[in-house]
């Protein structure tokens, strides 16, 4: 089950506007988006997808990092790696941007219920993590133990950090697990790439994992998991970043013989018979 809200052209956006902004890192800021008349723009799933606009600059996808339990906007935290993203990192709060979605499917929130949970994400790869964790603390009693694996460059590169240092860990049976790839002087926990480290962690594998990262990661750790027990049936991922129109139409996100957009983007991992090396 996926939700949507079209009852238009899906290609014309709606008008929005940039509430708030949170810098969170160097290169990664959080929007907080509404409609012109102040409200939420659209309901969502964990795991569907947003299409932000900048006319005449143009458009890309992103990951919704809300959750649809947030009721008065949504939120995406936007990498800076483009002529989009460049130019939303230079507007201010009150900027009005076009939006248009939700797109894509979700993640199988009811087939998660009363089950353990783990989440492995890295780098940018929290953001479409973020809208299901949180899905999940708002309806804790609902579900069994979490732990969360994060990791990124550097302690710098690590997004959403309020979540991860003070809100997360103090939720009933929830562990988050953090590691960089680079020591610094300022970091006292784990350092070493996510993959390995979830092996170092040597999670049962009665757990469901969801997984988000560079594709590369996620490659290593579905081999870690399924080194651990873990069957394909129990894994997760998100391929959002692959999408391009979000409709079906140009072709672009094409895996095997899935499309990113119309099968996607969060796919149970017996499902896909490849992952690409890159974006």
């Amino acid at each position: 089950m996926s939700c949507s809200c079209h009852d238009h052209d899906p290609l014309i956006p709606q008008i929005a506007v940039i509430k708030e902004i949170r810098v969170d890192t160097h290169d990664v800021t959080t929007f907080k988006i509404v409609d012109s008349f102040g409200k939420k723009p659209f309901e969502f799933l964990p795991g569907q997808c947003a299409m932000v606009s900048i006319p005449p600059i143009g458009e890309a996808i992103f990951s919704i990092t809300s959750s649809p339990t947030q009721k008065e906007f949504i939120e995406c935290s936007i990498k800076k790696c483009g002529t989009v993203t460049d130019y939303l990192h230079e507007l201010e709060p009150g900027s009005e941007i076009g939006v248009r979605g939700p797109y894509g499917n979700n993640f199988p929130i009811e087939d998660l219920k009363n089950k353990d949970l783990v989440f492995i994400g890295g780098g940018i790869g929290l953001a479409p993590l973020r809208s299901v964790i949180n899905y999940v603390m708002d309806s804790r009693d609902n579900f069994g133990k979490v732990d969360i694996v994060y990791g990124a460059r550097t302690p710098e590169d690590l997004v959403h950090s309020k979540d991860i240092f003070d809100v997360w860990p103090k939720e009933k049976e929830t562990k988050v697990h953090l590691t960089v790839d680079n020591h610094s002087q300022n970091w006292n926990g784990h350092v070493g790439f996510v993959p390995n480290y979830v092996k170092s962690l040597n999670f049962d594998s009665n757990k469901i994992a969801l997984v988000c990262g560079p594709p590369i990661m996620i490659k290593y750790t579905l081999q870690a998991l399924e080194e651990m027990g873990f069957k394909k049936e129990q894994v997760y991922t998100t391929l959002e970043l692959k999408m391009k129109c979000g409709i079906g139409k140009c072709g672009r996100c094409n895996i095997g013989d899935k499309y990113v957009c119309k099968d996607g983007p969060v796919f149970r991992c017996d499902e896909i018979m490849e992952l690409p090396n890159e974006y």
